[in-house]
C-alpha cells in the first residue's frame, strides 16, 4: 500500500474517531489489554527477533526488550488509560457577548498525530492508547531495530480494533526506513502534528524536515545540584537512583554539579555508582578530591578542550560528569548553557535556595530534594505519556490525555449580525 493510501485512511478514520462513544474506546482499550495477556508468546517472540539483531552489551538493549512483567505492566498501563476521565469537550471558558452571543472554548483531538521513535516497542502500545482515548488516529514510524515487535503489536491492535467494530486505520505502521519518516514529516494534509521520541540526532532531524508542527520530546541532558547546604545520606539516594535506575532513558542524570564548599562530601554522595561501575568524568577539584577514593579505571579528569562535549552529553549509559561551583548563580550558568530544558534538580536543606533554584532553572520539570527519574507520565498520576515535551510553545513536561488535545469555540446565537 502506498503510504499516501495510508496517510488517507487514517485521516478517514480519525473523521469517524471523532465520533465513537467515550464507552466504545474504553472497551477497545480494555479489550487490548485483555489480548496483550493472551498473546504474550507471539509478542516475546517477535521481541526475540529484534533483539538477536542488537547489541546485548548496549544499554539501548534494556529499551528494545519485552518481558513477561513488561507485558503486565503494559497492560495494566492501557487498562489505567481507560479508567481516566475523557479530556474531551471540556469547557475551559464560557461568556456571553453583550450581543447575546454565546461563546464557549471546547477541548477537542488534533486530528491525526504521527509518532518517530526509536527502540522502545512499548511506545507503539502507549501511543496508540493515548490517542484513542484523546479521539486521535495515529501514524507510528518505528526503528528498524524494533520492526518486529512493532510489526506484532500493531496487528495485535488490528485485531482487537476489527473485533471491537472499529476502522482499524485509526493507527497505521508506516515501513522502517527514512523514507517513510520523510515522506511523513512532509504530509501536511494529513498529519495535523508529529511528536519524535529518541535521542538529539533524530529529534534534530524531525526538526529539520518536517513540514507539519512538531512537539519536540525526549532528549535530556540532566542535571542534579548539590548546594551546600544539601544533606548528605539523601544526596546519595537521589544521585543513585536519578543515574542508576534506568540509563537509557531520557530522565536519567547526566551531570552532578556540586558546591566547592561541599567537595569534601563527594566520594561519600558517589559511593554507591562504585557498585554499578559507573564511569565518572571530573573538573579538576573533583577529581582531585575522587582520587583514591573511587576506582581508578572508572575515574576520568576533563580536558580543559573537551569540556563543550562531555557536558553537552546526553549519555545514555553507566557515566557521569562532574561539575564544581562556586555559587548556585555558577551552577544555573551551567545548567543554562548545557542542559536541554528537559528535568533538574537541587537537593538542599535551604528552602529559599531551592525556591530561587525552581524559578531560575530553565526546564520543564525541576525538582527539590527529589530524584529526575520521577519525570514519567505515570508517576505524574497521567496514566502514561506519548512523551516529555522540552518546548516552551503548547505542552511542556510528560504528556498526558489533555496535553494531547487543542481546542475551538463554539459560537451560539440567534439570528445576530454584525454592524457594518
Amino acid at each position: 500500500m502506498a503510504l499516501t493510501e495510508i496517510f488517507c485512511n487514517v485521516k478517514k478514520a480519525s473523521r469517524q474517531l471523532a465520533s465513537a462513544g467515550e464507552e466504545h474506546k474504553n472497551t477497545v482499550l480494555n479489550n487490548l489489554a485483555d489480548a496483550i495477556m493472551r498473546n504474550k508468546d507471539t509478542l516475546l517472540k517477535a521481541n526475540s527477533f529484534d533483539l538477536e539483531l542488537a547489541d546485548s552489551n548496549s544499554p539501548m538493549y534494556d529499551r528494545l526488550m519485552l518481558t513477561d512483567k513488561r507485558l503486565d505492566e503494559i497492560a495494566e498501563g492501557i487498562r489505567k488509560v481507560a479508567a481516566l476521565p475523557s479530556p474531551l469537550d471540556k469547557v475551559t471558558l464560557e461568556r456571553r457577548l453583550p450581543n447575546g452571543l454565546r461563546l464557549r472554548k471546547i477541548s477537542v483531538p488534533f486530528g491525526v498525530i504521527g509518532a518517530v521513535y526509536e527502540a522502545r516497542p512499548n511506545v507503539s502500545f502507549d501511543v496508540f492508547a493515548l490517542c484513542l482515548k484523546s479521539g486521535n488516529a495515529c501514524v507510528l514510524k518505528g526503528g528498524k531495530d524494533a520492526d518486529w515487535s512493532n510489526r506484532a503489536i500493531v496487528a495485535l491492535i488490528h485485531n482487537v480494533l476489527e473485533q471491537s467494530g472499529m476502522n482499524p486505520s485509526v493507527v497505521e505502521l508506516l515501513p522502517a526506513t527514512h523514507e517513510a519518516t520523510a515522506d511523513m514529516l512532509r504530509a501536511t494534509e494529513y498529519i495535523d502534528v508529529c511528536i519524535p521520541r529518541g535521542g538529539r540526532k533524530l529529534i534534530d532531524f524531525v526538526r529539520r524536515t518536517a513540514c507539519v508542527p512538531v512537539i519536540e520530546t525526549g532528549a535530556g541532558v540532566v542535571h542534579t545540584y548539590f548546594d551546600k547546604d544539601g544533606d548528605t545520606q539523601m544526596g546519595r539516594r537521589i544521585i543513585n537512583n536519578a543515574k542508576t535506575r534506568r540509563v537509557s532513558v531520557c530522565n536519567a542524570l547526566d551531570c552532578l554539579i556540586i558546591h566547592s564548599d561541599r567537595l569534601a562530601d563527594l566520594p561519600e554522595l558517589v559511593a554507591p555508582l562504585k557498585e554499578h561501575n559507573v564511569k565518572i568524568y571530573a573538573d579538576g577539584p573533583a577529581a582531585t578530591q575522587l582520587e583514591g577514593k573511587y576506582p581508578e579505571q572508572l575515574l576520568k579528569a576533563i580536558p580543559a578542550e573537551c569540556e563543550d562535549d562531555i557536558y553537552g552529553t546526553e549519555f545514555m549509559d553507566y557515566v557521569m560528569a562532574i561539575k564544581t561551583v562556586d555559587t548556585e548563580d555558577e551552577a544555573l550558568n551551567h545548567i543554562a548553557r548545557y542542559g536541554s530544558g528537559h528535568s533538574e534538580c537541587i537537593i538542599t536543606a535551604n528552602e529559599k535556595a531551592a525556591r530561587y533554584f525552581q524559578r531560575s532553572a530553565d526546564a520543564a520539570c525541576v525538582y527539590w530534594n527529589a530524584p529526575t527519574s520521577f519525570t514519567d507520565g505515570a508517576q505524574f498520576g497521567l496514566g502514561a505519556e506519548i512523551g516529555i515535551s522540552t518546548q516552551k510553545l503548547g505542552p511542556r513536561g510528560p504528556m498526558g490525555l489533555e496535553e494531547m488535545t487543542t481546542y475551538k469555540w463554539v459560537i451560539d446565537g440567534d439570528g445576530q449580525t454584525r454592524d457594518a
